[in-house]
C-alpha cells in the first residue's frame, strides 16, 4: 500500500476534481469508493476524505446504497478556488476565463472606488508598493514574479473596499490571474498600458479619488477582455 499522507490526499483530490471538471465523469455517473481506492492505491479513509471535499464543492453527492454520484455543473460551487483552477486546466478554458473576467469587470471597479474612500494609510502604501513591483517585473519575461505583485495588488483593493463580500473574492481573483499566467493566456511581457493603469489606480486610491479609481479599474478589466480576444478566442 502506498504511504498515506496529506500530499497523497491532495494528489487524489486534484486528479478526480480535474476529471470531473473536464467532463470525464459525466453527471449522474457513480464513482465507487473501493474502485477509487484501488486505482490510486490508497486507503478508503483517504478516498472518503477526498469525497467529503468534493461534496463540499457540490461536485458530487454521496448516498448510502447508491455511492458517490457526479453532480451537473450547474450545481458546482463555481467560486471555490480549486474548482476554478480545475476548470481552467480543461478544454473549456477560454469560456471560463471570459466568464471570470466579466465577473472581475463587474466587481473590481466598484471595489476600487470604495477603496479610495476607505483604504487605510497602510493599505495605500502596500498598494503603491505592489504597483511599483509590477513595474519592476514587467519586462524581461518575469511573469511569475509579476504575478505575485499583481495578485497582491488586487487582494489589497478588494480588502481595502471595506466590503467583506468583496474581500472574500480575493482567492477567486488570484486563481483567475494565476490561470492566465500558467496557461499562457498572457503576452511574454505584460501590456505596458495595463501596468501604467495599475500605478494610476494606486495613486487614485491614495488620493481618495473614488471616481478615477473606479474608471481606471474598469479600463484594466476591459483590457483583460481584449487580451482574451487575441490569446484565447
Amino acid at each position: 500500500m502506498t504511504t498515506q499522507g496529506p500530499g497523497l490526499h491532495t494528489q487524489v483530490l486534484d486528479t478526480v476534481g480535474l476529471e470531473i471538471a473536464a467532463g470525464e465523469h459525466r453527471p449522474g455517473q457513480v464513482l465507487r469508493t473501493d474502485e477509487l481506492a484501488q486505482r490510486f492505491d490508497v486507503s478508503r479513509t483517504v478516498v472518503r476524505e477526498v469525497v467529503r471535499v468534493l461534496e463540499s464543492m457540490h461536485l458530487v453527492e454521496s448516498r448510502r446504497r447508491v455511492g458517490v454520484t457526479v453532480r451537473p455543473a450547474e450545481a458546482w460551487n463555481v467560486y471555490d478556488p480549486r474548482v476554478i483552477r480545475w476548470r481552467l486546466a480543461g478544454a473549456d478554458r477560454p469560456r471560463q476565463l471570459r466568464s471570470l473576467t466579466v465577473l472581475r469587470s463587474a466587481i473590481e471597479p466598484v471595489a476600487a472606488g470604495l477603496a479610495a474612500r476607505n483604504a487605510t494609510p497602510e493599505q495605500c502604501a502596500a498598494l503603491t508598493e505592489c504597483a511599483l513591483g509590477m513595474v519592476a517585473t514587467s519586462r524581461g519575461q518575469q511573469l511569475e514574479r509579476y504575478l505575485e505583485h499583481d495578485i497582491a495588488f488586487h487582494r489589497i483593493v478588494l480588502d481595502a473596499s471595506g466590503n467583506e463580500m468583496f474581500a472574500r473574492l480575493g482567492d477567486v481573483v488570484a486563481e483567475i490571474l494565476a490561470g492566465r499566467t500558467h496557461h499562457h493566456v498572457m503576452f511574454e511581457d505584460p501590456d505596458p498600458a495595463a501596468v501604467t493603469l495599475h500605478v494610476r489606480v494606486a495613486e487614485a486610491v491614495r488620493e481618495g479619488d473614488a471616481e478615477t479609481a473606479e474608471r481606471l479599474t474598469k479600463e484594466i478589466a476591459v483590457g483583460a477582455l481584449h487580451e482574451l480576444d487575441v490569446l484565447a478566442p
